[in-house]
């Protein structure tokens, strides 16, 4: 009688879900409270969700001095990371007269008018 051949089993393949955005508020709301924690001025929330698709809110505000320009957005990034968000990129903080946060849904504009 011959042997039967053994074969590896079938590797199983889980699919895992695919892990949820931040929603867009909560995004908002902790870009601004870090705005506000190192007293950017003139916080504006803008919906531009109806003239682009690249993203959903802006967010534009102004610091006294390069310095706290750099800090204003640092502290954006830092604190959106932390509550598990993905910062795209940044620009401008070498120089500090304007700095871009891309978190995605949400582009912070901080700028030194």
């Amino acid at each position: 009688m011959p042997r039967a051949k053994k074969t590896a089993p079938e590797p199983i393949i889980a699919t895992l879900p695919a892990e949820a955005e931040m929603p867009v508020e909560t995004m908002v709301a902790i870009a601004v409270a870090a705005l506000e924690d190192i007293k950017g001025k003139d916080i504006t929330v803008i919906d531009v969700s109806p003239l682009t698709s690249l993203f959903d809110r802006m967010i534009i505000a102004s610091g006294d001095s390069t310095r706290q320009v750099k800090s204003l957005a640092d502290n954006v990034q830092v604190k959106l990371k932390e509550a598990g968000a993905d910062i795209i990129g940044s620009e401008g903080a070498e120089v500090g007269e304007w700095v871009l946060v891309d978190a995605g849904s949400v582009v912070v504009h901080v700028m030194h008018p």
